[in-house]
Formats: structure tokens, C-alpha cells, sequence
């Protein structure tokens, strides 16, 4: 099928230029400086959502004297006094990400364990109306490690059974996180930043940071939104199999009768196969590009372990990777179920054909011997017209020497006549018969 001449680049390239040039700069990091609280919601969003989620942002907009946004936006950001906000849109999910700056009670009011939040200063209800099915939320607080009790932070807003230690940006702040869901349906992270020559670790490196660490769990969770799937495909699969391993053990010992009704099996395995690849490959492979994402910004964030506990590389090696080797191996298993199928179906189809063939050699075979009876029928046939025709033509002939012998025409009495007329008759009326027959088969031949 040829590509529609809109989606080729000499269509769309002098429109979309700027905009793909400008695809480098999309969605750049926030500077960020400590003390700041940031709340991260992800929403899954269907094709109706997504312009809800965005109309959504614009009557928050409007509720603060603000612009909305263009109706074309995928970026916005907008500062709303005590808090900022940025709405990202994506292609199956819509990020809301708050920013709020902390003052030194708010600070101290981590180690009570009552930290403050980002998203806690916009309105309530518009907060729990946003458009689309929760997919992951973080909170996450970075604040410097100076005069701070970051281990008693540590031990009272994180459990100790999965709690997660490394240092980044250049060894010279702690991150820390147990990956777990709190009572606001939110996993929690700490960033505590210490000093890095010649000053204090820049607003910039702490922005990119906090990006990406953000980006890691939303890319986690959408990768993990095919393990499900790959799952249910698991056990169909599973039934699949035995299925085929069935037709295989029929197709064996079957008599010609039935291998009508197991090819009939066959291809209605092989359809329910294709709708569910149908089905689930798509999801597949965007999960194993959200894996890849979350592998690149690990590799981004460079951390390195601190001693006696496990860095966040560590636990998505040991959690997620499993979770997308099992996406992976449904995925291999549909498409050599497939080539199972594809081979049983060319091998029985082989066996009906030969049959076929078989039935058909027996089928000329028998017309052959019928022709031959029938060419031995025509045969006698033949004979017996010409002694037929013989007959009437000499008793013809016998009726003229009567007549000519009593009117003197001719010498010689009827009986002689009719003697020498037999056969010259009999050998022309064979002749004949002769030629006509040659004219017809020639006449076919031709």
C-alpha cells in the first residue's frame, strides 16, 4: 500500500519546520532551588481527555486573571503566585507537575513528619475532578542537607524495608525513596543537597534532576501497563499451545474424513491468534520503549550507591526488569505460536492436496477405462452398421438388377448381382465409415 502523499516529508516539511526544529527545545527543564516541594500527577487520557485536560487547565487559568492556553498546546507553564504549574501532554497520558517554594517552617515540618506538599495550594475540588484515570503520583521535596536531620527525615517518612540510598549530582546530594504509595496515592522522594564547588549545587543541575526523576516513575508505570495484558495473554496462550499440540497429535493418526474438520480447528486457532497479537502488540512495543526511556534516565542520573543500601537502579533492576522480561517473552511466544500454526497449516493443507491429487489420478484413471469401453463399444458398433448399411444397400441393389434383367437392361439374374455387390459394398461402406471417423477426430484434434 503506498504512503498517503500527506504524511510523506515533501507535504508536511515546509509547514512543520520551525516546529520540528523547535522539538529540541520542547518541554525544557524547571531551574529549580532548594527548598521546593513538587507534586507530580500523571493521568491516563483517552482521545476525548485529552481537550478536556486541557480545557481543565484553562479554567484555572481563568480562576487566577491568567491567558489559557492555545488549543494546538502539548507545554504550558504558568505561575500562579504562591505555586507554579506545567501540563505536559503526551501521546497516552497527561502530566500535571506543581512547584512550590519552601520557607523554613515548611523545611522543619519534614522532620515532625508533616511535610507540606505543592499541589495542597490549588483548589480542592479542581484537583480531584482532573480528566483522565490516576496512573502514578510523586511528591518529592529537595531540600539542603545543612542543619537538616536527614536520616530522622529518612526513617520517619520512609519504610525501612525498601527504603532506596544514593548520592548524585557529582556525589554531592543524597537521594533517597522506598517506591511505595502513601495514604494520597503518591510515592515520595527526597532530594537533600549539599555543596558542590565553587558554591552550592545550581538551580539547573537540580532542575534536570528533578525531571528526571519524575520522568523515571511515569515512564515505569506506563511501562508496566503491559504486564497485565501480558499476563492475559499468557494464559491464552498457555491454552493455545495445548491446543495446537492436540491438532498436531490428530493431524498424525487422522483419517482423510476428518482432516477437513482439523484444519477447520486449525484456522480458528490461528484467528483468535491474530486478534489478540492485534490486540497486544501495540502495547508491547510501547512498553518496551518506556522501559528504554527509564534505563536512559537512570543512566542520566548517575548515582552512586551509598553503603548498605540499595540505589534506585538497583531496585528497578530487580523490580521492573523482570515485569518487561515477562512482556517480552508473551510477545515472542504469540509470534512462534504463530510460526507453529502457519507450519501445521502448510503441512496439512500438503497432506489434503496429495490426497487430492490422489482421488484425482483415480478419478481420470476410471474415465480413461470408461473411454476405452466406450471406444470397444464404438467399435462394435461401427461393425454392425456396416453390415447394416451392407444389407440395405445390397438389398437395394438386388431390387435394380430384378427390374433391369426383366426390361433387358442387364445381362446377369439377381442373385449373381447381389453376390459380387456384397463385397464391394461392405468394403465401400467401411471406408467411409472410415473417413467420416478420421474427419471427426481431426476435426477435435484441431
Amino acid at each position: 500500500m503506498p504512503i498517503p502523499a500527506e504524511f510523506t516529508p515533501e507535504h508536511f516539511l515546509p509547514a512543520m519546520r520551525e516546529a520540528l526544529h523547535s522539538e529540541v527545545h520542547a518541554r525544557p527543564p524547571e531551574a529549580l532551588l532548594a527548598p521546593v516541594a513538587v507534586t507530580h500527577r500523571v493521568m491516563l487520557v483517552g482521545a476525548d481527555e485529552r481537550a478536556a485536560s486541557r480545557e481543565h487547565l484553562n479554567q484555572l487559568l481563568a480562576g487566577r486573571g491568567l491567558a489559557p492556553v492555545a488549543a494546538d498546546a502539548a507545554y504550558a507553564r504558568a505561575d500562579l503566585g504562591d505555586f507554579s504549574l506545567r501540563w505536559e501532554l503526551h501521546t497516552e497520558f497527561v502530566t500535571w507537575t506543581f512547584l512550590r517554594p519552601l520557607e523554613d517552617q515548611d523545611v522543619r515540618a519534614l522532620e515532625h513528619g508533616e511535610p507540606p506538599t505543592a499541589a495542597e495550594l490549588a483548589p480542592a475540588s479542581w484537583r480531584h475532578d482532573l480528566p483522565g484515570r490516576p496512573l502514578t503520583g510523586v511528591q518529592l521535596w529537595a531540600v539542603s542537607k545543612q542543619g537538616l536531620d536527614t536520616v530522622g527525615v529518612v526513617r520517619r517518612l520512609l519504610s525501612d524495608a525498601s527504603v532506596t540510598g544514593s548520592t548524585v549530582i557529582s556525589h554531592s546530594s543524597d537521594l533517597h525513596t522506598d517506591m511505595q504509595l502513601g495514604a494520597d496515592d503518591c510515592l515520595r522522594m527526597f532530594i537533600f543537597t549539599g555543596p558542590i564547588a565553587p558554591g552550592q549545587v545550581s538551580p539547573r543541575r537540580l532542575g534536570r534532576l528533578v525531571q528526571r526523576l519524575l520522568e523515571i516513575e511515569t515512564y515505569r508505570m506506563a511501562a508496566l501497563l503491559g504486564l497485565p495484558v501480558a499476563r492475559e495473554a499468557a494464559r491464552w496462550l498457555a491454552g493455545g499451545e495445548i491446543e495446537l499440540a492436540r491438532i498436531a497429535d490428530a493431524v498424525r493418526s487422522a483419517a482423510r474424513e476428518e482432516e477437513p474438520a482439523l484444519l477447520d480447528r486449525l484456522t480458528r486457532l490461528a484467528a483468535e491468534l491474530e486478534s489478540l497479537y492485534a490486540t497486544t502488540h501495540a502495547r508491547f512495543s510501547a512498553s518496551a520503549a518506556y522501559d528504554e526511556l527509564v534505563q536512559r534516565r537512570l543512566k542520566d542520573i548517575a548515582e552512586a550507591r551509598i553503603e548498605g543500601m540499595q540505589s534506585l537502579h538497583d531496585f528497578m533492576e530487580r523490580r521492573l526488569a523482570p515485569a518487561m522480561a515477562t512482556c517480552r517473552s508473551s510477545d515472542r511466544r504469540q509470534a512462534a505460536l504463530s510460526a507453529r500454526i502457519a507450519r501445521m497449516s502448510n503441512l496439512l493443507r500438503t497432506r489434503v492436496e496429495v490426497e487430492q491429487q490422489e482421488s484425482t489420478r483415480e478419478m481420470l484413471a476410471a474415465m480413461n477405462r470408461r473411454q476405452s469401453l466406450q471406444l470397444r463399444l464404438q467399435s462394435t458398433v461401427e461393425g454392425l452398421s456396416v453390415a447394416a448399411i451392407t444389407y440395405y444397400v445390397v438389398g437395394l441393389i438386388g431390387y435394380l438388377a430384378k427390374g433391369a434383367q426383366k426390361f433387358g437392361w442387364w445381362p446377369f439374374s439377381p442373385e449373381v448381382t447381389v453376390a459380387m455387390a456384397v463385397p464391394l459394398v461392405a468394403l465401400a461402406v467401411w471406408w467411409s465409415t472410415r473417413q467420416l471417423h478420421h474427419r471427426i477426430i481431426g476435426g477435435e484434434h484441431n
